[in-house]
């Protein structure tokens, strides 16, 4: 992967033959991985991102399509994916707060600006495309998160407030849109993820963990096996496979 060390996916556990995958984020990092695990797992994947070029070469590179976007073009969301029947929607593409954006330092500006792709344009999209997911009774959202974005453990403990903040609200629409789904019983799964601190872009060369690791949940969360009479655990937030709280 450009920039960073892509790691081993671990196996999927769901052929995806048929079945159609956006991801959002796909010219670069978490993004770009996911896609081609969900390419390898035979789905067809639409790759979604801002820069044109550097989509269209990821997206040649596991045979997907590119539909380029900005996801800070909140309110043309609903239009570039009109008419699209998409099975696996992974909400991958963020933007990380200044380094200085304490609450009472970050602008309005700043506020608008991250919550715009990290919160927003996810709420767009699953408006966009999940109503055809319950339609056909088979669906997976996958939420990217974030460790600072948790209620618990290292969540909203001060600093760049933007960002944690969008990435709290990201959560709440995970769990909530789970139960109006029924948890499964409607044959959509709705899951959110930490991928923790990666070697990307955003996370820097020197973070603890591969491309690969951080997107392995993703992909397992969007390949497993479940049905409406019997779903699997959803609503949840994940990291490495098992369940963390919010």
């Amino acid at each position: 992967m450009e920039g960073a060390d892509a790691g081993n996916l671990g196996p999927v556990t769901h052929e995806l033959t048929g079945r159609t995958a956006l991801v959002t984020g796909a010219s670069r990092g978490l993004g770009r991985a996911i896609a081609a695990g969900l390419a390898g797992a035979g789905a067809t994947v639409i790759g979604m991102a801002r820069d044109p070029d550097a989509l269209q070469e990821a997206v040649a590179s596991f045979g997907g399509r590119a539909l380029p976007h900005d996801l800070a073009d909140v309110d043309g969301i609903a239009a570039r994916v009109d008419g699209l029947d998409v099975d696996v929607l992974v909400n991958a593409a963020a933007v990380m707060s200044a380094p200085r954006s304490k609450t009472l330092d970050a602008s309005l500006a700043q506020w608008r600006d991250v919550r715009a792709v990290d919160l927003d344009a996810p709420f767009a999209l699953i408006h966009a495309l999940v109503p055809g997911m319950a339609k056909r009774r088979w669906g997976r959202v996958v939420n990217l998160s974030a460790c600072l974005g948790r209620l618990t453990g290292p969540g909203t403990a001060g600093g760049l407030a933007p960002y944690r903040v969008a990435k709290a609200g990201l959560n709440a629409l995970t769990r909530n849109l789970a139960h109006e789904l029924a948890l499964g019983r409607r044959g959509v799964l709705v899951d959110a993820t930490c991928p923790g601190h990666c070697r990307t872009d955003m996370g820097g060369p020197d973070a603890p963990r591969s491309i690969g690791q951080g997107a392995d949940t993703a992909l397992w969360l969007a390949t497993r096996d479940s049905s409406p009479s019997d779903p699997a655990p959803t609503g949840r937030l994940w990291e490495d496979r098992a369940e963390v709280p919010w």
